[in-house]
């Protein structure tokens, strides 16, 4: 980044989380300050308005916006082997430059459990395409006495139908 874009705008990988012990020490942080943490994960890896968003609707039920983001192993599994499309720094540093996410943690697991265990927000959120039964993670936070949401859908908008759009003649 040129120093002159660092004057005008946070470093996007400063909410790049290391590890997940940098994360949960700024979120106990965060936390101790009286904040509201939101979480929510996924792989983004082709970001599109839906993703956009979507994670601004989910910032908006809080003070900070934490985005679990699958690895690269985690999204082949989880895709097929021609995804990911960006390697997972790459999708980091974009999501972590958007405005509405605070800080973003890669998970190598095959879903974000232990994350959010570790993390303990107050408010889980995932997508209009997942119904509360099916959200990893809603019975703990439940179990600990937070909120479990689920956003509207943007209709049409998908990784998925991009690609599927870029490989047609």
């Amino acid at each position: 980044m040129s120093a002159f874009a660092k004057t005008l705008y946070e470093d996007p990988q400063s909410r790049c989380a290391p590890d997940w012990a940098f994360a949960k020490t700024r979120c106990d942080a965060w936390r101790a300050a009286g904040q509201r943490l939101v979480f929510t994960n996924g792989c983004f890896d082709l970001l599109h308005r839906g993703h956009v968003t979507y994670l601004a609707e989910a910032r908006a039920l809080g003070d900070r916006l934490i985005v679990g983001l699958n690895s690269d192993d985690s999204v082949r599994k989880l895709k097929g082997t021609r995804r990911p499309l960006q390697t997972q720094s790459d999708r980091a540093f974009i999501l972590a430059g958007l405005r509405a996410v605070d800080l973003v943690v890669v998970f190598e697991d095959d879903t974000p459990l232990e994350l959010i265990k570790t993390l303990r927000p107050n408010v889980l959120v995932k997508g209009g395409d997942y119904s509360i039964a099916t959200i990893v993670g809603a019975a703990e936070m439940q179990a600990w006495g937070g909120e479990v949401r689920v956003l509207s859908f943007v209709e049409g908008k998908s990784s998925s139908k991009l690609i599927a759009l870029s490989e047609k003649p």
